[in-house]
């Protein structure tokens, strides 16, 4: 699962690709329930490596579908 995070006041934003097994809900829950508080979000991605976002500087949150992931060449989806 691929999420990708918006951050407040900058042109980039925060790919992380998830392992295949996360679930959605349960980090979405966890999406959630940081905003508008001054926790951080914890993300792991497929490679172990931990991610921190400060949930104050969180602008948006983009969860892709399984449908729209790993989509190549010209086929329609």
């Amino acid at each position: 699962m691929d999420i990708r995070i918006g951050i407040v006041q900058s042109m980039k934003e925060l790919d992380v690709d998830l392992p295949e097994d996360a679930d959605r809900d349960q980090i979405m829950k966890e999406v959630e329930a940081c905003l508008g508080s001054d926790k951080v979000l914890w993300l792991t991605d497929r490679k172990g490596r931990r991610v921190g976002v400060p949930a104050s500087r969180i602008a948006w949150v983009e969860f892709a579908t399984p449908a729209s992931e790993r989509i190549v060449g010209f086929g329609t989806a």
